[in-house]
């Protein structure tokens, strides 16, 4: 579970450290305060991605740490990914600059995002106060029947099918249709492919070759010119060298009278090394640099020979090795492709493997699609809607990469009318309720420790309120359940209460975070109840249900 979150200079928040403990606990406050800003902070140091904006005003960098109990199905993972294994628990972080940088950590060795979202998705599972609209598409609820019924390793087998049988299909209709041109395209190809074989080009070879062909078609000037250079810097009498030289140990005789001179001096000593070091270089290369005639000849005949085969196919000389890769590749295709009766087979056994896979999927969609239509129905009940009904409609189709079903959540809101597709019929307040109850059945089969639910009671109050404070209350038995709220039927649920606020300071508002005591939530709860003012009565309200 969650142990610790600290965050500093995000958002509004200035710098924040919470305790958490097992159980349900709820984070409540007035709109705009940060609630949801923690969720946030907590989604980055998860894995999500950050906008470039999120570091607060006035400082240089935000940084955010959460501290787990580690699960002992991380173990294995920390280990595989070379991370170390600590005993006192489990620290994902996350530092992001003003600048759009940011780096993350695992116990203290630097992650990649991709690192932090797979162990992110062991550790914590957020349903968002936005979850309900999500729920009228169809991929999403196609999405969330697969979850539940644990068939998505399943549906990536079928995924992976799909691709090997629609390239089998695509090898398979290309070599029909090009029947009749293929055998001309495989002797051209083969031509092509036996030239280049011939000619031997490797990559780079061209850039070489000119280099090498400038170097020796010019040795003479170059060994002119650099031995020119070089008498330059070395004569007796007016050589460069000398004159520095000179002009360096007077300058320094000079320099013993007033120290303002030791810029001078010292920039004349680094003229002189530098001197001396082109001197030792220019020795060197003429060393090393020869006149061959014999390798200028053999340089000639190669980029002739690179640029006639360039010529004869029709491309730059650069371009000879990526053609050579490119005719082979070609004529491999086409060469297997030829073979209809294989590509056939090839074809009807990747589709017989598609099937397989699909019907499969298929089967574990009718079972559990019956399952959750059924809990759901019964979470309506308690959720004001008496005698409605939902249903999971799973539909042949076309098949596809998602498999040969077509899902339709449908709900009937009163007994005695027929179920309609949810974006028909559903009104705002039913789908929260809606998505709630598939939140909490989702939860309840889950193995991540943490839940988060980031007002999802929204749009619902009274006594479906209190029913879903009874919910994630009993949930909290099960999970560590954290929610923020604006609901005090939720919020007196709780077993822990924490307070947002937004506070103003010289240097503007920051966003800051309390646990109660009993008292402060009576506070809490009653202005949840009572608005502005609070009365003896609203109070008196607000302690009867945090008895309740």
């Amino acid at each position: 579970m969650l142990r610790e979150l600290f965050i500093r200079d995000y958002i509004i928040v200035e710098s924040l450290e919470l305790s958490l403990e097992s159980g349900f606990t709820v984070f409540t406050g007035e709109t705009g305060a940060g609630k949801s800003i923690l969720i946030d902070a907590l989604g980055l140091v998860l894995g999500e991605r950050a906008e470039t904006d999120v570091v607060r005003t006035g400082a240089t960098r935000a940084e955010i740490s959460a501290t787990f109990d580690a699960p002992e199905f991380s173990h294995d993972w920390l280990q595989e990914q070379g991370f170390d294994c600590n005993s006192e628990g489990l620290v994902l972080r996350r530092v992001l600059d003003s600048q759009g940088r940011n780096k993350a950590y695992i116990n203290g060795s630097p992650a990649t995002l991709a690192q932090l979202r797979e162990l992110g998705e062991s550790l914590i599972d957020i349903h968002g106060q936005h979850a309900h609209q999500s729920l009228l598409k169809e991929d999403f609820q196609r999405d969330m029947l697969d979850a539940q019924g644990n068939l998505l390793p399943l549906r990536q087998t079928v995924k992976q099918a799909w691709q090997h049988w629609q390239t089998a299909q695509r090898q398979l209709e290309a070599a029909q249709d090009g029947a009749a041109t293929q055998a001309s395209q495989i002797e051209q190809l083969q031509w092509q492919v036996d030239e280049l074989n011939q000619l031997a080009v490797k990559p780079g070879e061209w850039e070489t070759v000119s280099q090498e062909h400038t170097r020796l078609s010019h040795g003479q000037s170059l060994i002119e010119g650099a031995s020119e250079i070089l008498n330059t810097l070395e004569d007796d009498q007016i050589g460069i060298m000398r004159i520095v030289d000179r002009a360096s140990h007077h300058l320094s005789g000079l320099a013993k009278h007033d120290a303002a001179l030791q810029n001078p001096v010292a920039s004349l000593e680094t003229a002189r090394i530098a001197l001396a070091e082109a001197r030792s270089d220019l020795n060197s290369y003429l060393i090393d640099l020869e006149l061959d005639p014999h390798r200028l000849s053999e340089v000639e005949q190669r980029m002739r020979a690179l640029f006639e085969a360039a010529r004869k196919f029709h491309c730059e000389p650069e371009g000879l090795v990526a053609l050579h890769q490119d005719c082979q590749e070609k004529l491999q295709s086409l060469s297997h492709g030829a073979d209809l009766e294989a590509l056939t087979a090839a074809t009807q056994t990747a589709k017989k493997a598609y099937n397989d896979a699909a019907q499969a999927l298929s089967k574990g969609r009718h079972n559990i699609a019956q399952q959750l239509a059924q809990n759901v129905t019964t979470s309506m009940q308690h959720l004001a809607m008496q005698g409605g009904r939902f249903d999971v409609n799973v539909q042949a189709s076309k098949p596809s990469s998602h498999g040969i079903d077509h899902v339709t959540f449908e709900v009937a809101g009163h007994e005695g009318t027929v179920t309609k597709p949810l974006a028909k019929v559903a009104s705002g307040g039913e789908l929260a309720r809606i998505s709630l109850a598939l939140s909490v059945l989702a939860s309840q089969t889950a193995r991540v420790p943490t839940l988060i639910f980031d007002e999802v009671d929204t749009g619902i109050g009274g006594g479906v309120a209190e029913r879903v404070g009874q919910l994630l209350r009993e949930l909290g038995a099960r999970h560590q359940v954290l929610c923020v709220t604006h609901l005090p039927q939720v919020a007196s649920r709780g077993q822990f209460h924490f307070e947002v606020s937004k506070v103003k300071k010289p240097h503007g508002a920051v966003s800051e975070v309390h646990q109660l005591d009993d008292a402060g939530r009576v506070e809490s709860v009653a202005r949840m109840l009572g608005g502005i003012k609070i009365t003896a009565t609203t109070r008196q309200h607000a302690s009867e249900m945090l008895k309740i």
